[in-house]
């Protein structure tokens, strides 16, 4: 299935030193590659956003974000749809910020923030405190904890066709064998382009969806046990044991550091 591309809002005035852009991207739409005179956060209160930048393709959910310094072509989508908080800064605000492209961690205290300038964008500002939510929200970016990988995602063909499905249904327990058949190649070919436009096979990428996925889910509200299942983990202590060794702390640990929300239903399992 296609994706579609999309228009960004017209009217919009350069950053003076800031401007946030809230606007929902619907499932399989993109914009397409492009670059400003100004440096941009990408970033998404809910749902999942692909972002291609500099020859790599990948995905971050909204405990991520990306720093995308001035002039540097990029392009942003979602697969599933997304509440996207784009924050165009002036390139004389970023002095301090990286000069490349950087995934970094959110924590709750600048997720609030951008929502909260969100909110304030457009508004008379008369005692200020819109420029003072701005200037905290330039201080957490420069105090923001870079991350070493974001969930690698590819352009294009078989590999393409892979990920989608396993991020659709992450316990789809097929491996490059079963993958080829499915479409019409050898699980050999498979496997190598998979490594070529991906950087690693497709066991470890699988191991980063889910870890990825979980992130995405525990925040959303799903018990630890479903989550499990959702997974497709044989139980909920391999999922918690997973989750510890890659996170350093349980899911339950995890959600409660992030102050998500209570699980929808009954059945977690104890920290």
């Amino acid at each position: 299935m296609p994706w579609e591309t999309m228009a960004a809002p017209p009217g919009l005035a350069a950053p003076r030193p800031m401007t946030v852009r809230a606007q929902s991207i619907p499932a399989r739409h993109e914009f397409p590659e492009h670059a400003h005179r100004w440096h941009q956060v990408v970033y998404a209160i809910s749902g999942v956003l692909t972002v291609a930048v500099d020859g790599h393709s990948f995905v971050i959910s909204p405990e991520q974000a990306v720093w995308l310094p001035a002039g540097l072509p990029h392009r942003v989508g979602s697969l599933l749809g997304a509440e996207f908080r784009s924050l165009w800064i002036a390139e004389e605000a970023g002095e301090g910020l990286p000069g490349s492209p950087t995934v970094f961690s959110v924590p709750a205290l600048l997720q609030a923030l951008i929502v909260e300038a969100a909110g304030l964008e457009g508004a008379e500002d008369p005692d200020g405190y819109a420029g003072r939510v701005t200037q905290l929200i330039l201080d957490q970016l420069r105090r923001a904890k870079s991350l070493p990988g974001a969930l690698p995602w590819p352009r294009g063909g078989p590999a393409l066709a892979v990920c989608e499905a396993l991020y659709a249904d992450p316990a789809d327990q097929r491996g490059p064998e079963a993958w080829g058949r499915a479409l019409g190649m050898s699980g050999r070919t498979l496997a190598r382009r998979f490594e070529a436009e991906l950087g690693m096979g497709l066991r470890a990428w699988r191991r980063r969806l889910r870890l990825f996925r979980a992130i995405e889910m525990l925040g959303g509200g799903l018990g630890v046990t479903q989550a499990a299942m959702a997974l497709g983990y044989g139980s909920t202590s391999a999922f918690i044991h997973a989750f510890r060794t890659d996170m350093g702390c349980g899911p339950q640990a995890y959600r409660r550091g992030r102050g998500a929300p209570a699980a929808r239903r009954a059945g977690d399992a104890p920290p």
